[in-house]
């Protein structure tokens, strides 16, 4: 089974961040994510993740940086997610293809339901509050 390469943008502003629903007749479809998408095969992950970000939600990323690499297995459907923090970008976050989005404190971020995937994103979102 194939591998689907995704970057994913953990988009951070204070203590906020900014998560997306899927539509319904997608993978996972009804589900919070964080946005992100598909890397081509002439890509790195900053560039996929600039373009899918400038694409979706209508911002320029002015700084990204590794947060951590996920692969998990759906049965039907194998993803590798490359997560990057993003901590720097112009323009106003709304999403451009008519999902529903909004900024989320990161302490309430587990009350949105996400793909099994995400779960550890959150939970190391959720410990790096202790940290602080």
């Amino acid at each position: 089974m194939k591998i689907v390469e995704v970057a994913v943008g953990v988009i951070k502003s204070a203590n906020k961040i900014y998560i997306s629903k899927r539509s319904d007749d997608l993978h996972q479809g009804g589900k919070w994510e964080f946005p992100g998408g598909k890397r081509e095969a002439n890509e790195t992950i900053e560039q996929a993740l600039a373009r899918e970000l400038s694409e979706e939600i209508g911002i320029q990323v002015t700084k990204q940086s590794p947060f951590m690499l996920i692969e998990h297995d759906y049965g039907d459907k194998k993803v590798r997610l490359d997560v990057r923090l993003v901590e720097g970008f112009e323009g106003e976050a709304s999403h451009q293809e008519g999902q529903q989005s909004q900024w989320v404190e990161i302490n309430e971020l587990q009350q949105f339901t996400f793909p099994d995937a995400n779960k550890v994103i959150i939970d190391k979102l959720v410990g790096s509050l202790t940290e602080d």
